[in-house]
């Protein structure tokens, strides 16, 4: 009998019974889920391989077994290279090759295993070769000999030269052109003072380096006194053989991040100056006393400005005498210049030497007190400080009378 209308169909032998499309389907679903499989396990033989490599390579190089390209002998042309501070022999190694010394960084550090001196190496300029082996190039890093001597400035040093007792005394000017000498292929070659003078008075100060705030004072000097004191004491490195330009900018700068931890110009908020004026104040506590001194100095200087009272420094007159004597004529204290105190009011229109970090910071904090006079009162230059003008005169005329000046 026929069963169209499926009256006599069992449905559960229907469930029980898969259709053919079922089972298609689920013998394609099985081949996808293998070759997934398949795949991830070459992704994972894959990076193994790349790891197990890697990790050999690195063994190899460890083991010191990998080649390394190096050239041979002392080297041929002369090449000036800069260590910084804080460089380690990997970053000197690094440097040298970058400039040619060497044929690869790996030359150099693999020399230096024989040598700790390396790991001493100061910052600094080296006058190297090109193309020197690795071991040349660490026992001519490791010579004395092969570092550019650095430059150090002394606290109230000038730009110019002075004379002191019949003996020229170098100036900055001096000394950087001394420093800027080099030898390279057997010739030597410096600036001249006279190159590095001209250099300071006509560029123009930003391409100087002269810092934002001491750039409106800067252009008002004259030519030949306005960077003095924009050099701070201490040491600088210079590289031989770039112009004088260049030059003074290296320095200027090097010396901006010196003033700057100084306290110039963050720590002259509360001062009532500007920070080119506590420039000029700091120049001028280092001229007038020893730094025992200093802060005493300051307060001088701050108490005088403040009831419009001239400064009456002797060194102030003496920086345009390019002398370094203590008093000066009475010929002297009568000439018409804004560096003589005696006639002129305020400050000078610039400093008159290199300031020291200690007059810096007596210049920022004074001693305090009501001192308006000092006078050198012992032979070590320690002064005598007073209120008024009777103490200061007695203990001026003691201190001529035991012969301290």
């Amino acid at each position: 009998m026929s069963d169209d209308l499926g009256l006599f169909t069992d449905p559960e032998a229907d469930e029980r019974r898969p259709l053919k499309r079922d089972r298609e389907r689920d013998k394609a679903r099985a081949k996808a889920k293998k070759r997934k499989k398949t795949v991830l396990w070459l992704v994972v033989a894959a990076v193994l391989a790349v790891g197990m490599g890697g990790a050999y390579y690195g063994y190899r190089e460890l083991r010191g077994i990998g080649s390394y390209d190096d050239f041979a002998g002392a080297g041929e042309t002369d090449a000036i290279v800069e260590v910084s501070d804080g460089d380690v022999v990997s970053k000197i190694a690094s440097t040298l090759y970058d400039n040619g010394v060497i044929a690869s960084a790996r030359a150099f550090t693999e020399a230096s295993k024989t040598d700790a001196r390396v790991t001493s190496i100061q910052p600094g300029f080296y006058l190297m070769k090109t193309k020197m082996s690795g071991q040349e190039a660490v026992a001519r890093m490791i010579d004395p000999k092969t570092r550019v001597p650095a430059v150090q400035i002394v606290g109230g040093l000038k730009l110019t030269d002075i004379q002191a007792n019949g003996k020229t005394v170098p100036g900055i000017y001096s000394q950087l052109a001394a420093a800027s000498c080099t030898e390279k292929d057997g010739q030597k070659k410096c600036l001249s003072v006279d190159e590095i003078k001209a250099a300071a008075e006509q560029t123009d100060p930003v391409a100087l380096g002269v810092p934002d705030w001491a750039l409106a004072d800067v252009k008002k000097a004259e030519p030949q006194f306005r960077l003095e004191g924009l050099i701070m004491r201490g040491v600088y490195q210079v590289k031989p053989g770039v112009s004088a330009v260049e030059l003074i900018r290296s320095i200027i700068v090097s010396s901006a991040q010196k003033l700057q931890g100084a306290g110039i110009p963050a720590g002259t908020m509360n001062t009532g100056f500007r920070p080119y004026e506590i420039l000029v104040i700091a120049s001028l506590i280092e001229k007038e006393a020893i730094e025992p001194d200093f802060t005493k100095v300051s307060q001088v200087i701050y108490n005088r400005q403040k009831i419009g009272m001239k400064l009456q420094f002797d060194s102030t007159v003496n920086y345009l005498l390019n002398q370094p004597h203590i008093r000066t004529s009475d010929e002297n204290r009568k000439s018409d210049s804004p560096y003589n105190t005696y006639e002129a009011f305020g400050l000078t229109p610039t400093p008159i030497g290199s300031p020291s970090q200690q007059a810096i910071a007596a210049a920022l904090k004074p001693e305090g007190g009501d001192i308006l006079f000092f006078v050198k009162c012992q032979e070590n230059g320690t002064s005598c400080f007073s209120t008024t003008l009777d103490e200061h005169n007695a203990k001026d005329q003691k201190a001529q009378k035991e012969g301290v000046y």
